[in-house]
């Protein structure tokens, strides 16, 4: 075996204890029992969060048909109702709502109250009205772009790409006004 033009050397201690892995029947490689049991532990971990996502979804479609019941809307909306509330739960890509992420994550980075953070924005010349409104998804002109580069350590045209970027959402809408595929749209947008 080969890489890099180099040969690769296996290395084997025969005084140390080495366990078989197995995968369909069939012995596919050795390791140490330390390497085995975070290998058990990761594989664990896995099906742990499978399992916790699909009683996640169950609760979320339940939750869902039970809002459309009360409502008098139609339970076999469930789906789309479902795929709303996922859409709002995701971080945005794009637009003010984005932006406001990272905002907080900036926050978070210099470990700041609320009240501290919008005395960092302010002393940018970003007024706490402004940062206010940009939590509530308000738009950004380009002039405060320019103030929140200095704050978030980013280009203009970084944060010019993120506030009028388009979701994968908006993207389909807007290929399905158009008729045309998501792909194809998403080529004539770069």
């Amino acid at each position: 075996m080969t890489q890099d033009n180099r040969s690769v050397r296996l290395e084997f201690d025969p005084d140390r204890a080495y366990i078989a892995i197995t995968y369909d029947e069939m012995e596919v490689g050795f390791c140490t029992p330390e390497f085995a049991s975070r290998i058990v532990e990761t594989l664990n971990e896995s099906e742990q969060l499978r399992e916790d996502h699909e009683t996640l979804t169950k609760a979320l479609q339940i939750a869902c048909i039970d809002i459309l019941k009360r409502s008098g809307g139609d339970p076999s909306q469930a789906s789309r109702l479902m795929q709303r509330y996922l859409e709002k739960a995701k971080r945005p890509e794009h637009g003010t709502r984005a932006i406001a992420y990272m905002l907080r994550d900036r926050q978070r980075e210099l470990n700041v109250s609320d009240k501290q953070f919008a005395r960092f924005c302010d002393s940018y010349r970003l007024s706490p009205q402004e940062l206010r409104d940009i939590y509530r998804g308000k738009e950004i002109s380009d002039e405060q772009l320019k103030l929140l580069s200095r704050i978030l350590g980013r280009t203009v045209q970084e944060l010019m790409e993120v506030r009028d970027g388009f979701s994968n959402n908006e993207i389909g809408m807007l290929a399905r006004i158009l008729g045309t595929s998501t792909d194809e749209l998403a080529t004539l947008l770069k």
